[in-house]
């Protein structure tokens, strides 16, 4: 993949006393040792100086040794010209690295099984007690929250393979594999074109591990690529590509909601350089679309980022590619070398990195500052990111699948995308459905869309002896809703009345066979375990909420004092967004959680 040259993509922060006293911590602190310099200088890259490159030479490492010893962070801190403690602050901030001492063994292989909603309702507990103790010596057997295949339920993932429905055999099977425990990814003759059929179920229960895609060539055949290229080329306006854009009503499909075409209007207001960034970090509970789209179709994503860096001008774009979506990264290596080695149009410098595990990645501000090889903390506004955001520059950063769509929209015309849509909303929404029906997967829907309409005519109706009970319309953040309410619209705007959001349409379906409150528990001692800690209100609160919730009978005015601290004080939407699953229980299934 091509890469900026490394002096345009200096951190604004790094300044001579900086550097000054990395080099003095580095003079009295411990020194790197010859062979552990030499294994650190055989691993990293020709760009292995550059700060912002820091998590990646962390996985280099961490891939290489199965952990990352005292000795490696040491040589890499005098490689990068970093001091010890900028390097392990780092390492240690995310879930994927494991540091080790020098004296200690790194685990044969780690297998990690998910405890989200999904998973724990499809028996994740009893699939943990029983790998405990089961898969023989060296092996490492750790919880992890959700990693992304819901549909799939209950998951674990061996070393860098997801095995899906996942019992003690089919995770043992898949340790003694004679390819190791990487992830596949599928053949590159694969059809698949959703807007020609939506809406659609666009998977239909528990799919195959690497489902056959659109390769390069075929995509180019299929006439991929011509909107980009007539863009670059001049042959076609990119102010008619903006008007598309902003007609269509297309708003952020990663949870926020903001309308993309003014995104893009206001950050090609800021005088350049300008970046692109984008996020698909798809860390919210319950949600698995921008996966599914990607392990399919990736290269209508590839065309829709190049068309938003040709319409915004952007020199430079970055993809941030969760960790836990190891075969996708694989496909996008791939299908990325082929696009350079015969580009349609001249391109910019793209950058595929990887995430490491951390949740809080997913909110814009953290990520640019995962990118910059730091910790993933979220940044004060204002400056907002549009103004000055990665290395300071104007960022336009917009999530995997509201990307997706742009080439059909400016294509098919943005009447063809608005039309869509039912009980007076307009759109498609791209719904990540798991939990007790028969069909979990993905479903293009129209937005506006009733939960009971998605149910019955996408999914297949409920699982086999459940009756609906309440629901999760916008992941582990969106609240929780009682099944008398499943005839609201689901769509932005449409649930804020209701204590609720969609986000990015992760709807978790819970029948009378389980209980709200164990729902909004596991939602919140998920928000503890990933609030990155940078403010108090969050990361006290969410601890302090998720032990309270643990009680038979839950203390109403202490959680509603903590809920309305976290809403009013953290610095980002996890705190401010984690009393949601609280207050949705007091009012709705209040019975749930009153005194015995």
């Amino acid at each position: 993949m091509s890469q900026p040259d490394a002096p345009t993509l200096a951190p604004i922060r790094t300044d001579a006393l900086r550097q000054r006293i990395g080099k003095q911590s580095r003079l009295k602190g411990r020194q790197p040792d010859d062979a552990a310099r030499a294994e650190v200088r055989d691993l990293l890259a020709d760009d292995g100086s550059r700060r912002d490159r820091l998590i990646e030479q962390l996985h280099r490492l961490n891939d290489r040794f199965g952990a990352l010893f005292q000795r490696h962070l040491v040589a890499l801190a005098a490689e990068m010209r970093l001091s010890i403690a900028e390097v392990t602050e780092v390492a240690s901030f995310y879930h994927h690295f494991q540091i080790l001492p020098d004296d200690a063994a790194a685990p044969r292989v780690t297998v990690r099984v998910c405890d989200g909603l999904s998973c724990t309702l499809a028996g994740a507990a009893a699939l943990l007690g029983q790998l405990q103790g089961a898969l023989g010596e060296g092996v490492r057997v750790v919880t992890a929250p959700c990693v992304g295949r819901c549909e799939q339920a209950p998951v674990a993932v061996v070393g860098q393979a997801p095995v899906m429905n996942a019992d003690l055999a089919a995770v043992r099977a898949r340790l003694v594999r004679p390819d190791g425990s990487l992830p596949a990814f599928g053949r590159d003759d694969g059809h698949f074109d959703p807007a020609a059929a939506a809406p659609s179920a666009i998977t239909a229960g528990p799919a195959d591990e690497a489902p056959a895609y659109v390769g390069y060539d075929a995509y180019r055949r299929l006439g991929g690529y011509q909107l980009a290229a007539a863009l670059v080329n001049g042959e076609h306006d990119a102010d008619a590509v903006l008007a598309a854009m902003t007609d269509s009503g297309l708003r952020g499909l990663g949870g926020a909601g903001f309308p993309a075409g003014r995104k893009w209007a206001i950050v090609r207001g800021f005088a350049g350089p300008r970046v692109l960034a984008v996020n698909i970090d798809e860390g919210e509970p319950g949600t698995f679309k921008d996966r599914t789209y990607l392990e399919r179709d990736p290269h209508r994503f590839l065309e829709g980022v190049l068309v938003a860096a040709q319409v915004v001008g952007t020199e430079s774009v970055y993809l941030y590619l969760r960790d836990e979506y190891h075969g996708c990264r694989a496909l996008l290596e791939r299908e990325l070398a082929r696009l350079l080695a015969d580009p349609p149009c001249p391109l910019p410098a793209i950058e595929l990195r990887r995430g490491a595990g951390a949740y809080i990645c997913g909110e814009e501000s953290a990520m640019l500052e995962s990118l910059e090889g730091r910790r993933g903390e979220p940044r004060l506004r204002p400056p907002y990111i549009a103004e000055r955001g990665l290395f300071g520059r104007p960022t336009l950063a917009h999530n995997f699948e509201t990307l997706y769509w742009v080439r059909d929209i400016v294509q098919r015309g943005p009447a063809w995308f608005a039309g869509f849509g039912r009980h007076g909303r307009q759109g498609l929404r791209s719904f990540s459905v798991s939990g007790r029906v028969r069909q979990p997967g993905v479903k293009l829907a129209p937005a506006g869309i009733t939960l009971r309409e998605l149910v019955d005519e996408f999914c297949g109706g409920m699982a086999e002896g459940h009756q609906l009970y309440a629901y999760l319309p916008g992941g582990a953040s969106g609240g929780i809703l009682p099944a008398r309410l499943a005839d609201l619209p689901l769509d932005f705007d449409t649930l804020q009345p209701h204590g609720c959001f969609i986000g990015s349409a992760a709807v978790v379906v819970l029948s009378r066979h389980d209980r709200a409150r164990d729902a909004a528990l596991n939602a919140m001692q998920f928000f503890a375990d990933e609030s990155c800690g940078q403010c108090t209100p969050c990361r006290v609160g969410t601890d302090k909420a998720a032990r309270l919730m643990a009680a038979p009978a839950w203390d109403r005015t202490t959680l509603d004092d903590l809920g309305q601290v976290m809403a009013d004080a953290s610095i980002c939407g996890l705190g401010q967004a984690a009393p949601n699953p609280i207050r949705c229980v007091q009012r709705y299934f209040a019975d749930e959680v009153e005194g015995a």
